[in-house]
């Protein structure tokens, strides 16, 4: 008898386990957050252009052009350490409208990447270099010396941000949230959208290349997986 009544007992624990794995359950979700931080640094790709039947005189003219922007931006203030070469270029030009392939000159491109600590010159930078024979630019791309802060407050954004969307999908499914399981950094960086470039000004106004800086976007993302129950 006592047996049987074991028996029993056993059968019923083991057909009670599936309904309590199914009171437990995890949800897992992605969360993101994002801060806008001001730029305080930019890196201004400009340089020249130039051509000649020969490739040579090509070259000569590039490399001549560039020493004389690099030595009106380090006579400006720009320390020379911070004036790299961004890239060198040299390729054949040809006509072909006679029919056939006529070499008609080689162009020569030389590109200084320019880093300006002092966002307020970044236009001065760009005049300076034009003055001195540059006919190019190539574009500026801003950054910020200091995105700890931000970084911290979009981590703490993507985890609010998971922590709603777990809350809805609960709701939907019957369960509430009881906790934390499991929580993994999918990457933090900033990036300039390029937006917020530009300013309205009057013409009469302007003696030299305005900019304004954008506003960096630092973004978190991570994954969560939370505790569920019915």
């Amino acid at each position: 008898m006592r047996k049987i009544i074991s028996l029993l007992l056993m059968v019923l624990i083991l057909s009670m386990i599936p309904a309590a794995a199914l009171a437990d359950s995890e949800i897992t979700v992605n969360g993101t957050g994002e801060v806008l931080v001001p730029a305080d640094a930019a890196v201004v790709t400009l340089g020249i252009s130039t051509k000649d039947h020969d490739v040579l005189a090509a070259q000569a003219k590039a490399n001549t052009a560039v020493a004389a922007i690099r030595e009106a931006l380090i006579s400006s203030g720009i320390p020379e350490e911070d004036i790299n070469t961004d890239y060198i270029n040299i390729y054949a030009m040809y006509d072909y409208s006679s029919g056939t392939e006529e070499l008609t000159a080689y162009n020569a491109n030389s590109t200084l990447a320019i880093r300006v600590s002092d966002i307020e010159k970044v236009g001065e930078v760009i005049d300076t270099a034009f003055r001195a024979g540059a006919n190019t630019l190539n574009g500026i791309s801003f950054s910020a010396t200091d995105t700890a802060e931000a970084r911290a407050k979009a981590l703490k954004a993507a985890v609010e941000d998971a922590r709603a969307k777990a809350e809805v999908l609960a709701e939907a499914a019957g369960l509430q949230i009881r906790g934390i399981e499991d929580i993994v950094e999918q990457g933090t960086y900033s990036y300039d959208r390029g937006a917020g470039n530009f300013i309205k000004q009057e013409a009469a106004a302007v003696s030299g290349t305005v900019v304004q800086a954008a506003k960096l976007t630092v973004s978190s993302s991570i994954s969560v997986t939370f505790k569920a129950e019915r």
